[in-house]
């Protein structure tokens, strides 16, 4: 219901400015487009820890690996900041000339864009996010069961 709620506050605002003509200042993809990167970073060092373990050490029951939860986030970022991408180019918020971002040419339009990047983008990055937290736990009690199905009739 939340998500809805700033969904539709993020859709209000880029059709303020598309039918009113505003100075399109947004850039929240790049918060989403950061937070992927950086889980990048932390699955392929996620990855290469777990292919350091040992059989022995490795847990005994079936499990969906850390770095695999991780990659599923890192899609969902990376595929929201490609799309906000699209959309930005767009409603002319990114450009193929430099500054790229419309916004970063006037000092008063990137305090603007700051702000924006600081509400919007950390709320879009934060509940896909919080999507991907609840992903995994139905993933892992979807795995759970079956385990225990299997090993039932076994």
């Amino acid at each position: 219901m939340i998500r809805l709620i700033c969904l539709r506050r993020i859709c209000r605002h880029h059709a303020y400015l598309y039918f009113t003509g505003g100075k399109e200042t947004m850039a929240c993809l790049l918060v989403s487009a950061a937070e992927a990167v950086v889980v990048t970073v932390i699955e392929k060092i996620e990855e290469k820890r777990e292919k350091k373990e040992t059989p022995e050490t490795a847990e005994k029951a079936v499990r969906i690996p850390m770095s695999r939860k991780l990659k599923w986030l890192s899609y969902l970022l990376f595929g929201g900041a490609i799309l906000l991408a699209f959309e930005h180019i767009w409603h002319g918020e990114i450009v193929p000339w430099f500054p790229f971002l419309t916004a970063m040419s006037d000092p008063a339009d990137m305090a603007e864009m700051f702000n924006e990047m600081a509400t919007v983008g950390v709320t879009m990055a934060g509940l896909t996010t919080v999507v991907w937290i609840g992903i995994c736990i139905v993933a892992d009690r979807i795995v759970n069961r079956r385990s225990k199905e299997l090993s039932e009739k076994a």
